[in-house]
């Protein structure tokens, strides 16, 4: 089933150059999605080096399961991707078709099917025939192609309505590096770790520890400060891949001072993706950043933000264009964080609303109400009891977020 594209799209989507060392293919299965791709392989040259994190869900899906076990060894030869069906909550059947595909794989490419990563989307509890899968891989194989990238962002796809990719060129001690990525995510959004799935490769030569140091700071400050809808995916998986291709002085650890920009380029395009996974909420229609300041520590302030990002009166309050901040209060004080009531304050499009526990003595609302009728929203909330700030996204609740979610299996 498709849905309309959403109005908070980038006006296009941007084409990801060649990058050295990744190779890309996609195909139809046909196992839910008729007349689309939903199978993506990409092939990662020998000795490329991975991390990544993984949800956290206790109920997470076998391909979860392991990734997690094979990242422990730090290489990557190949992902393989499905959509469509997630895999999750089957049991044994659903581990042997990971070791399938993974076997198949790795047959395929020359290398261990512990070297092959594995990621699945969609419907939860149904089980996956893996020879859907398998019976298409040699001919992925044939078509590999380091232009690959636009199909393989499409193919990833469940109820998202555009791809997300991105890219940034940055250096390591002056020699040129190339970070891109893409992700998928629209619904079941908090990730809690990651977003639903996100794949990120640089051309960089970087040991595994370290893109593990690297990656999961980034991924805390970009991925686990967005929400939907507060719900957390069993298959939220986010890899981190380095080619090793680029030529720049050797890096052994992550404290190195040379990584000072390629940090900063990883942690831009992650946020970059995450983002434009809030952008693409299902039913959304208004962006929203939230920034939380005055908290017990940068971690209150995030669970302060998420509380307000996750309210759905709050979001649906956004959606009607309704200034009623009595909501921001509300979601403020259930956050289970320090904060003074008596101190608070509330701006939102930068106008004070509310301070030191009261409403602005000559409040008027319209200005507000008009910042509130566009399509990019910002909320302000100081809790007077620290130095602690952190900045979440979120979007509105609208009724297209039932529309969707009550026939997503029809």
């Amino acid at each position: 089933m498709s849905h309309p594209r959403s109005p908070l799209a980038p006006d296009r989507i941007i084409e990801l150059p060649p990058l050295a060392g990744v190779r890309l293919a996609t195909g139809l299965t046909g196992m839910r999605y008729k007349g689309r791709d939903d199978l993506a392989l990409i092939e990662l040259a020998p000795g490329t080096t991975i991390a990544g994190v993984l949800t956290r869900s206790l109920s997470c899906s076998p391909p979860v399961e392991w990734c997690k076990a094979k990242l422990k060894a730090g290489k990557a030869r190949a992902i393989v991707v499905n959509a469509g069906n997630a895999n999750a909550f089957t049991g044994r059947h659903g581990r042997d078709v990971v070791s399938t595909t993974a076997t198949a794989t790795a047959k395929l490419l020359d290398c261990k099917p512990g070297e092959v990563f594995i990621a699945s989307t969609g419907v939860i509890g149904v089980p996956l025939p893996v020879e859907t899968i398998t019976r298409i891989l040699p001919d992925l194989k044939r078509q590999l192609a380091a232009s690959g990238w636009p199909r393989a962002s499409q193919a990833i796809m469940t109820t998202d309505t555009f791809p997300k990719v991105a890219t940034r060129r940055t250096a390591i001690a002056g020699a040129p590096v190339t970070i891109s990525g893409m992700c998928k995510g629209s619904g079941m959004i908090m990730p809690d770790m990651a977003t639903m799935l996100a794949f990120v490769f640089t051309d960089a030569k970087l040991p595994a520890g370290v893109l593990d140091s690297i990656l999961r700071p980034a991924a805390d400050r970009s991925f686990n400060a967005i929400t939907v809808d507060g719900d957390t995916s069993t298959s939220d998986t986010l890899l981190l891949c380095a080619t090793g291709q680029a030529r720049h002085v050797a890096v052994r650890s992550a404290a190195d001072a040379n990584l000072k920009l390629f940090r900063a380029a990883l942690e831009d395009l992650l946020v970059d993706l995450a983002t434009q996974v809030v952008r693409d909420g299902e039913g959304a229609q208004k962006f929203v950043t939230i920034d939380v300041t005055g908290a017990q520590s940068a971690k209150a302030a995030r669970r302060i933000g998420l509380s307000i990002g996750n309210s759905p009166l709050v979001k649906t309050a956004l959606a009607a264009g309704d200034a009623n901040w009595g909501r921001v209060v509300m979601a403020v004080g259930k956050a289970g964080e320090k904060a003074d009531r008596d101190k608070l304050v509330i701006k939102m499009g930068g106008i004070v609303i509310a301070r030191d526990g009261a409403q602005v003595d000559g409040y008027d609302e319209a200005p507000v109400a008009r910042h509130l009728s566009g399509r990019e929203v910002s909320i302000e909330v100081d809790v007077g009891v620290g130095k602690g700030s952190a900045r979440v996204w979120t979007c509105d609740l609208t009724h297209g977020y039932i529309d969707i979610n009550a026939s997503y299996r029809s």
